[in-house]
């Protein structure tokens, strides 16, 4: 439900209301815009009566929200949410690119691909320390050592680290990331989002392989609704029938969910397609359809990358995307650094 305040309400008629609501066994959700207030009510508003909230003398009107995620809404939350992470920003009229090797391998490899990355522009590194791999004897990263490898990188280039989490008993060896990365496999792992939900930590939220724009949103939601409202959203291919790919890019995702929701949108081209000289050109058409950054691959040595390096990028063809993405992201209104 959202209540739309008038504008003649004072800060005590608002407390009061807020303070009703909570009593109500709701959660308030304060959104103050320009001219406009609007109070959502997250929580089972089934047991309210709409002529009654509407009759409360500082309420203009009152609607219900159909959709079951709530906090995630743009119609409870009608203003753009922005992120800030290690000095940059996601959603601010900024284009955020993540950049990285799939797999932290060594320190001398993280940390060359980190000062590639952002001399060419990038925002952010990331580099998976713990890898969920289809088959077990694949390489499963270096884990906690490849935590502390990209603390090394951070150290040496500036750049916020991001990286994926597989398991909540893994929380405590996260506190100095930056940006924490839920992977496609774990989209729904419920018990491990409602952890994530207690931190103050910005959290990057993956589509999963076979699952709706509705779900991920519902998803999100297990995130904010539990307190934290740092979260970003990523499209990053999904699997459908066609093989000439690894996976399919649904651009079509990046209009929807910002059309519904007010969290920032990145896309990830790199496991979407799962080959190099295809990841510019989807690159672009993520930037064109809206997106609010981009995540890439890319490894100073593809063909002797533990993991997925026929979708990595060497460095010199990262900064050549980069070039390109420069006027385009800026006919679009966005700055890149």
């Amino acid at each position: 439900m959202v209540v739309i305040v008038k504008q003649t309400a004072t800060k005590a008629q608002l407390d009061t209301f807020l303070q009703w609501v909570y009593d109500m066994g709701l959660k308030p959700h304060l959104s103050e815009g320009a001219g406009t207030t609007i109070v959502g009510l997250v929580g089972d508003t089934t047991k309210l009566d709409e002529n009654h909230v509407r009759s409360i003398s500082i309420v203009e009107d009152v609607k219900r929200v159909s959709e079951p995620y709530k906090s995630t809404n743009r119609k409870i939350h009608p203003e753009d949410t922005h992120i800030s992470i290690g000095g940059t920003s996601v959603g601010e009229g900024s284009l955020a690119v993540i950049a990285g090797p799939c797999s932290v391998e060594s320190e001398e490899q993280i940390i060359q691909v980190a000062k590639a990355v952002k001399a060419s522009g990038a925002t952010m590194l990331r580099g998976g320390a713990f890898k969920p791999r289809t088959s077990p004897y694949a390489f499963q990263g270096l884990r906690a050592e490849g935590i502390e490898l990209l603390i090394k990188a951070r150290a040496a280039t500036g750049l916020p680290i991001v990286t994926e989490i597989m398991n909540i008993e893994h929380i405590p060896l996260f506190e100095d990331v930056d940006l924490i990365q839920v992977g496609a496999r774990n989209m729904q792992n419920f018990e491990l989002l409602r952890e994530l939900g207690h931190l103050k930590k910005p959290i990057l939220l993956k589509r999963g392989l076979a699952n709706t724009l509705e779900e991920l949103l519902m998803s999100a939601e297990y995130i904010v609704a539990g307190g934290n409202r740092h979260v970003i959203l990523c499209e990053r291919g999904i699997r459908t029938y066609e093989t000439a790919t690894r996976n399919t890019l649904d651009l079509s995702a990046v209009p929807f969910l910002k059309a519904r929701s007010h969290l920032p949108v990145v896309v990830d081209p790199s496991h979407a397609c799962g080959v190099a000289w295809m990841v510019p050109s989807l690159a672009k058409a993520a930037v064109a359809v809206g997106a609010d950054g981009l995540l890439i691959e890319v490894h100073n040595q593809p063909e002797k990358a533990l993991s997925d390096g026929a979708q990595s990028l060497r460095p010199e063809q990262f900064a050549e995307m980069m070039q390109q993405l420069r006027p385009l992201a800026e006919l679009m209104g966005k700055k890149m650094t």
